[in-house]
C-alpha cells in the first residue's frame, strides 16, 4: 500500500544535513558539529519501505468489513521536506455469499504513486500529510478490471538509525469501481499501516569542520620594542635596551665631544668649575657638552663611560692625575645637568694615552687635551 512511503526513510539523515533545511525543518540539527556531507544538503538516498496494516472496507462492498494488507514502495526526498514514491500493495476481502456466492473473495492490487509533505524537526517524531494515485486491479466473481483509485491520509515518522525509520499512517481511499456492482459508483475504505523504511548507499562522511578565523591582529600602535612602536619597528625582534633608531633597526650612537678642549694644565687639583679650564671660547666647548646631555636624554638606555686624556707634556704621573680631574670635572656637569649617575661609567683617565692628533704641534696637542664620552653597548 502507498503506506510503504519513504517519508521516515530521510528523518535521520537529514537531521546530518549540511544546509539549512527548508523553513518547516528549521529547527534540524544541520549544523551539527560531524554532519555527513550530502552533496544536495539533505539525505536523498533512495529507501524502500515495506509495509503491513488492517484495511477497513466500506460497507457497500459486501464484504467482511475488515482484513490486513502489504505492500512495498521505492522512492527518495526530492527536498529536505518532501519525499515521492511509488508503491504496489494487496488486499483480499472475504465477500458476502448472498452477493457473490459461497466462499469468493474480493481481492485488489493497486499500482501508484504518492506524495508526503514532513513538518517539525529531523530529530523528533515527524507529523506529515500524504496524498496519492493509483491504478486498482479488482478480481472478484463479478469483475476482473482496472479503476482509478486516490488517497489523502496522515502519519508520524521516527528515525530508528542513521538508515531506517518507522513511521505509521491513516489514509481514506476511494475506489472509483462501477463495474462490480452496477448500483454503486466506488467505494471508500480506510487502513491503517506500518512501515519500516530501509535507505540504500552508505552515509557520507562528515564535512571537515570550518578553520577558525584568524585571530584579531594586536594594535600594533600600543606595542612597543626598544622605544618604537610596532606599526614603525622594522626590526621587531630585535632584544629589549639595543639602541635603535626611528625606524626601530640598530643604530650606533656617537656622542662626539670633538671640540671640548682644555686650557693647558688644566683643571688644577680642587677646580669644579668647567668653564674657566676650558679653551677659549668656552661657549662652545659648553655648547657641544649640552648637545651630550641632550643626546643622552633622548637615549635613555644608552650607558657613557666619561674617559679623559692630556697631551704628552709633563711626566707621566702627572697627566695621568690630570686626565682623571678632567673626566671627573665633565662627569660632574652631566649629573647636574639631569644626566643619573648610573648611566655613566668612570671617570677614567688614560694619562696622555691613545692620542688623536700629533703631539708635535701646538693644534695637535690642544686637541689631545680632551674627555670623551664612550658609548657601552
Amino acid at each position: 500500500m502507498a503506506l510503504a512511503l519513504g517519508g521516515v526513510g530521510a528523518v535521520h539523515a537529514q537531521d546530518n544535513t549540511a544546509a539549512p533545511a527548508a523553513p518547516a525543518s528549521s529547527s534540524s540539527s544541520s549544523s551539527t558539529t560531524g554532519a555527513p556531507a550530502w552533496p544536495n544538503g539533505f539525505d536523498d538516498r533512495w529507501y524502500i519501505a515495506p509495509t503491513l496494516g488492517g484495511y477497513y472496507n466500506d460497507t457497500d462492498r459486501n464484504t467482511r468489513s475488515r482484513q490486513i494488507f502489504y505492500g512495498l514502495s521505492v522512492g527518495k526526498f526530492i527536498s529536505p521536506n518532501v519525499s515521492v514514491e511509488l508503491f504496489v500493495d494487496r488486499t483480499k476481502r472475504k465477500a458476502d455469499t448472498a452477493v457473490f456466492g459461497q466462499g469468493n473473495t474480493w481481492s485488489n492490487n493497486n499500482y501508484g504513486v504518492s506524495a508526503r509533505y514532513f513538518f517539525g524537526d529531523w530529530n523528533s517524531w515527524r507529523p506529515y500529510l500524504m496524498g496519492g494515485v493509483m491504478g486498482s486491479y479488482h478480481h472478484n466473481p463479478l469483475s476482473r478490471d482496472w479503476a482509478p483509485a486516490a488517497q489523502g491520509g496522515v502519519g508520524i515518522s521516527k528515525s530508528i538509525t542513521d538508515s531506517v525509520d518507522f513511521r505509521t499512517e491513516v489514509a481514506y481511499r476511494y475506489d472509483w469501481d462501477d463495474k462490480t456492482q452496477p448500483q454503486h459508483n466506488g467505494y471508500g475504505d480506510w487502513y491503517l499501516g506500518f512501515s519500516l523504511v530501509a535507505r540504500i548507499g552508505s552515509v557520507p562522511a562528515a564535512a571537515a569542520p570550518a578553520a577558525p578565523p584568524p585571530p584579531a591582529a594586536p594594535d600594533c600602535s600600543k606595542q612597543f620594542r626598544n622605544g618604537v612602536n610596532l606599526c614603525d619597528n622594522k626590526c621587531p625582534d630585535l632584544p629589549e635596551g639595543t639602541i635603535v633608531g626611528p625606524d626601530g633597526c640598530p643604530q650606533k650612537v656617537v656622542i662626539d665631544l670633538k671640540g671640548v678642549n682644555f686650557k693647558f694644565d688644566r683643571p688644577k687639583k680642587g677646580e669644579t668649575n668647567i668653564e674657566p679650564a676650558l679653551a677659549v671660547p668656552s661657549s662652545d666647548s659648553l655648547a657641544i657638552l649640552d648637545q651630550a646631555v641632550d643626546t643622552l636624554k633622548r637615549y635613555p638606555q644608552v650607558k657613557v663611560m666619561v674617559a679623559g686624556y692630556t697631551d704628552s707634556v709633563g711626566k707621566e704621573a702627572y697627566n695621568q692625575g690630570l686626565s682623571e680631574r678632567r673626566a671627573k670635572i665633565v662627569y660632574d656637569y652631566l649629573t647636574a645637568h639631569g644626566i643619573d649617575a648610573s648611566r655613566l661609567e668612570g671617570p677614567v683617565g688614560h694619562g696622555s694615552n691613545d692620542p688623536i692628533d700629533s703631539n708635535k704641534t701646538d693644534a695637535g696637542r690642544a686637541r689631545n687635551r680632551r674627555t670623551e664620552l664612550q658609548v657601552q653597548q
